[in-house]
């Protein structure tokens, strides 16, 4: 009697945690939603939450140009040396969006830009101070946002991120109709936007571990990292494409866009089997992606010290500071290099530029798949990162030498960059959480793995604002410098691969002796978790 009214007190739980748009499909369909459905559901709106995360990040690397577009006037050029060619039409068509309609207004200033971005000093370091403002808050977000996560309803947190992201970033473009031109202001804003985006990434990761088991990654996990690429990508094209009305709109556009998606999470998003009264033994048989503990197993948070202190955290964390420092200079000032760049003698448009840039984030997705398809069929995660990182260190030189010679060169460079840039993010962080989710002092523990990671990611997030901060100061005195600095980064990055990989080429070694155990049962290095872009 007992457990069946505690089976019922569950199932009334269970119904009551249903966001409302589920239990109104139902009431219409007149049935439950399967979970086949649920799955495909939480796959699409967490693919959809994070592209627009990226969407609003994209945003103030496109419009750069348009703050601050005193490099091209010291060269001499104006809008009627631009490029590109009359049969890129898309290119063809945006080449003078920035001084027709948003251009000789914008400023307070006489020669274009905004005050106080358009400083003849000192405009393009305070960029890379904004950088810096959204990326800290950023980074020191993500060392508490995974602890938040086991503490409230996920669907809530999500909302609220996405929500809180789109008010900010509309307020970042209101500065343009209020006429700010205070540089706190600015500051201000990306710091508690940054806040908000913190929240982001622990959420969607949850909730899809939630609901995806072991057996169920590999391509389908790979297709859903594609949400970083495609998210920088759509961002890029909007901004780009909202020039022409004024750069206010290239921030409200996606920050409306962010929060109108926020409240498709709110009213659909299921963050666990058990909200649509699935129960979970039946429905994760294949197991999540952590061991699922017994139940009356307590598990003990794990401190930030002590996570510190497991084995491989700490190089781990380092390795990601810089794969993300080269990943976020070019996230943020690909346009901006490509638009003070002469190429083939000529200068692309502000909206050209950004558009030209998303080819980077097609070679992203490109790069990401290739890489996971090379490590299925080889089983080998690390190596197959420290190849791609080692890589990209000779296609940043190509792409600074010759990127300029011909609009040609300059494509197919950047998507070979591209490629070898973001393609080993997914593998290795894979590989990390992989080790660190099978280590002894761990014992399964979720809220331990969760610590972790948050601890990887902030480190991360920290290389994520140091370069592009960098770049606002080296770029103003030679790229070539920040070109060697990207490619200084990716080569400490692969080295801190190096003991992972010694160690996977170890297990391939002893598995060909003995081929009884299989190489991923001496190492962790199958893809059992997800990266964070």
């Amino acid at each position: 009697m007992g457990s069946s009214s505690g089976h019922q007190r569950s199932k009334t739980r269970s119904r009551n945690r249903k966001p409302l748009g589920i239990q109104l499909l139902e009431r219409v369909r007149g049935s439950p939603i399967s979970f086949r459905s649920c799955q495909a559901l939480v796959l699409v709106l967490t693919f959809l939450s994070y592209a627009s995360y990226h969407a609003t990040r994209k945003t103030t690397s496109v419009v750069k140009s348009v703050l601050d577009p005193k490099t091209k006037t010291n060269l001499g050029t104006s809008s009627a040396h631009y490029w590109p060619p009359s049969h890129l039409f898309y290119l063809h068509n945006l080449k003078d969006a920035d001084n027709s309609s948003a251009g000789g207004s914008l400023s307070s200033g006489g020669g274009g830009g905004w005050v106080p971005f358009n400083e003849a000093e000192d405009g393009t370091a305070l960029l890379g101070e904004i950088d810096l403002a959204f990326l800290g808050a950023y980074a020191a977000g993500m060392f508490f946002a995974g602890h938040l996560g086991d503490r409230v309803d996920l669907r809530v947190l999500l909302t609220v991120g996405m929500v809180g992201t789109g008010l900010f970033t509309a307020a970042f473009g209101a500065g343009y109709w209020l006429d700010v031109h205070s540089f706190y202001y600015f500051l201000a804003v990306q710091m508690v936007a940054g806040l908000f985006q913190s929240s982001g990434w622990p959420s969607v990761v949850a909730v899809v571990g939630n609901w995806f088991g072991k057996s169920k990654r590999g391509l389908i996990m790979g297709v859903w990292n594609a949400h970083t690429s495609v998210g920088n990508i759509s961002g890029s094209l909007v901004a780009a494409a909202m020039l022409r009305y004024g750069w206010c709109w290239s921030f409200v556009v996606p920050g409306v866009v962010i929060a109108l998606v926020g409240l498709a999470v709110f009213l659909l998003l299921p963050v666990a089997p058990d909200v649509i009264g699935v129960q979970e033994d039946l429905c994760l048989k294949d197991a999540p992606l952590l061991e699922r503990r017994r139940a009356d197993v307590e598990e003990k948070a794990v401190g930030f010290i002590e996570a510190w202190r497991i084995p491989g955290v700490a190089p781990f964390a380092l390795c990601l500071f810089f794969c993300k420092l080269v990943a976020y200079t070019f996230l943020y000032w690909l346009p901006f290099y490509i638009s003070h760049t002469a190429i083939g003698g000529e200068y692309l448009s502000d909206s050209a530029a950004g558009v030209l840039s998303t080819l980077f984030d097609v070679g992203g997705v490109v790069g990401g798949i290739l890489a996971g398809h090379i490590s299925d069929h080889l089983d080998a995660r690390a190596l197959t990162a420290a190849s791609f990182t080692f890589s990209a260190i000779p296609a940043l030189f190509f792409y600074r030498v010759y990127g300029n010679v011909s609009l040609a060169w300059n494509i197919a460079l950047m998507f070979v960059t591209g490629m070898l840039v973001n393609g080993p993010y997914a593998l290795i962080t894979t590989a990390v959480s992989a080790d660190l989710g099978t280590h002894s002092s761990l014992n399964g523990n979720s809220r331990a793995l969760a610590t972790v990671t948050a601890i990887i990611d902030g480190t991360g997030s920290i290389g994520a604002a140091v370069g592009p901060l960098l770049t606002g100061y080296i770029s103003a005195r030679s790229w070539s410098a920040v070109f060697t600095m990207l490619m200084a980064s990716a080569l400490v990055a692969g080295l801190l691969l190096s003991r992972l990989v010694a160690a996977e080429v170890v297990a391939k070694m002893e598995s060909r002796r003995t081929p009884a155990p299989a190489a991923s049962d001496l190492l962790p290095v199958s893809s059992s978790s997800m990266d964070e872009p």
